[in-house]
């Protein structure tokens, strides 16, 4: 059994690269190694749809840290490093070019991929997007005068379509469901979301089911299932994404809508943790698994795992939070708002609200912030503190102004 053996982190990420750091400053002082299976540095993708696809920043510009960093603080990088399983009992993992790396604790991060979309048909012209691979593809595809047909209107799907409306292409909006966003955020937030796309010159259509792609190499066109044809001269799949699992399956870890690990984010083996989005982790505010897909979670875990691979005991309890940049337009979401529903609005200014969400309690479980940046984030930042109090506030204090949210917390305090 390896007991003297480096820190492994398996995934080339976000999660991965600030996990590597973060071993670092909390004091380890032996050997760390990441293992990323793309060919580039750790980067960030939050900007792979929006400033990327822009064309106001370079991939190279959303690289983490560079190699000067890596080298100075003695991290091993690996790139094009696949790995093919975990040796448990002799706490090693095995790569695809046949070495292995001995591990002293194993972190998991390999996040999630993009879920197909069968009726693709191995055209060319279709995308999804989740690496820098995928950004230069489709950034090459957004010409002006060109038709784009996003298929899914989640975040991905129309953050793709803000950027191509703004290069100036012509964009068509596919959603299957009756609705966007459907399980990350209240209806009410999602039509404001639809009203400034349909405002900007995106076709948004619901309850749009395709049945095939036409085209004879390359895709030209959309049939959905009420007969019409959308005609397109590329594709953007944006249907969600899965947890990369795969590795953890082999290794007979526990699987629970991700990699299962407890509040630390240890796994059913002791000495493997995982974070990020490719595990589902016991939320002690909500007393119930969850699994994250976002850049604030990645960044939490990547800290809270380093430290716990090294000893500590720290809970991931940290309320959620997620945004997203559409035109000129923030959207901030703290909590969980599906976990209850929208009893108070907030009128933050002529196009900005916060929509906040109740349980059946009273308890504030969520809230929403759209419009201009100045003017919902200190709002959204206060109720993430109510929210880990599990406050219960009055939905008429919520909507009015006029009532600092810090009063609000001052008196859950006393």
């Amino acid at each position: 059994m390896n007991t003297t053996g480096p820190m492994v982190i398996v995934g080339g990420g976000q999660c991965g690269a600030r996990a590597a750091h973060a071993l670092r400053d909390n004091g380890w002082d032996r050997e760390i190694v990441l293992l990323g299976n793309e060919c580039v540095l750790p980067y960030e993708r939050p900007p792979l749809s929006k400033a990327v696809l822009l064309q106001e920043r370079t991939t190279q510009q959303c690289t983490i840290y560079d190699d000067a960093f890596y080298k100075e603080h003695g991290i091993e990088v690996c790139l094009d490093a696949t790995v093919t399983s975990i040796d448990r009992a002799q706490r090693k993992v095995q790569l695809s070019d046949g070495n292995s790396v001995a591990y002293h604790r194993l972190l998991i991060a390999t996040g999630a991929q993009p879920r197909q979309f069968e009726p693709s048909g191995g055209l060319e012209g279709v995308h999804v997007l989740r690496s820098v691979t995928d950004a230069h593809a489709i950034q090459e595809e957004l010409l002006p005068g060109r038709r784009i047909a996003v298929v899914g209107a989640g975040f991905i799907g129309l953050e793709v379509a803000a950027s191509a409306v703004a290069r100036g292409c012509k964009v068509v909006v596919l959603e299957a469901a009756a609705r966007a966003l459907m399980r990350a955020v209240p209806e009410v937030v999602a039509e404001c979301l639809i009203e400034k796309h349909r405002a900007s010159g995106v076709d948004v259509r619901f309850s749009a089911r395709i049945t095939r792609m036409t085209g004879d190499t390359r895709v030209n066109g959309l049939l959905l299932e009420d007969g019409t044809l959308i005609p397109c001269d590329a594709v953007v799949v944006g249907i969600g994404v899965t947890p990369r699992i795969e590795l953890a399956q082999r290794a007979e870890l526990a699987i629970d809508n991700g990699i299962a690990v407890d509040a630390i984010l240890r796994t059913s083996d002791p000495d493997i943790f995982a974070a990020g989005d490719v595990c589902s982790f016991l939320h002690p505010l909500y007393g119930r698994r969850i699994r994250l897909e976002c850049w604030k979670n990645a960044e939490d875990q990547a800290r809270i795992a380093a430290r716990n691979m090294l000893g500590h005991d720290e809970k991931c309890n940290s309320v959620p939070w997620f945004w997203s940049d559409q035109y000129d337009m923030t959207i901030q979401i703290a909590g969980l708002p599906s976990l209850g529903s929208v009893t108070a609005v907030r009128e933050m200014g002529a196009n900005s609200r916060v929509f906040f969400a109740l349980d059946g309690d009273g308890v504030l479980v969520g809230a929403s912030g759209v419009g201009q940046i100045g003017d919902i984030a200190k709002d959204v930042r206060m109720s993430q503190e109510l929210i880990a109090q599990r406050a219960r506030v009055s939905p008429q204090m919520l909507a009015d102004r006029k009532v600092k949210l810090r009063s609000l917390l001052m008196a859950e305090e006393q």
